[in-house]
């Protein structure tokens, strides 16, 4: 099966650099799935899952918290502020945090509170929807 080259790269660094056969990954618009000879892309990330199908069929999830997605001839690059792989994601405490965040929700005293609550909240149920794509792979 065809390939095409891809990379997630956050501040840190390089999580993720290979030929894989398909990338899946959370579009504005809903999941967008990108396979090699796609045409050109430039499209913004949710927070989520990103699923890559490598070579032979193995499928990795990592999480990233939002970001680019940026498809070439010949490569994909996401490009995100958070990335990590699925399997060193914490469910207990992605479930403490979005808990904690539904709590902030509840209880907020300004406009302000409220989105940053809201974007905590987001945040904590992408990394647990992460947690869920890998544990269904």
């Amino acid at each position: 099966m065809a390939v095409i080259s891809c990379s997630i790269v956050s501040p840190e660094g390089e999580l993720f650099s290979g030929e894989v056969e398909m990338l899946i990954a959370e579009g504005g618009a809903g999941e967008v799935a990108i396979n090699p000879r796609h045409a050109p892309l430039l499209a913004i990330l949710k927070p989520g899952p990103l699923r890559i199908t490598m070579e032979g069929g193995e499928e990795e999830v990592f999480y990233a918290s939002g970001g680019f997605l940026e498809v070439q001839p010949g490569s994909i690059t996401v490009l995100t502020d958070v990335a990590e792989r699925a399997t060193d994601l914490d469910e207990a405490e992605a479930e403490r945090a979005k808990e904690l965040a539904e709590k902030e929700l509840e209880g907020q005293k300004s406009d302000l509170d409220y989105s940053l609550a809201a974007a905590q909240l987001a945040e904590a149920a992408a990394r647990l929807k992460s947690i869920q794509k890998l544990r269904k792979k």
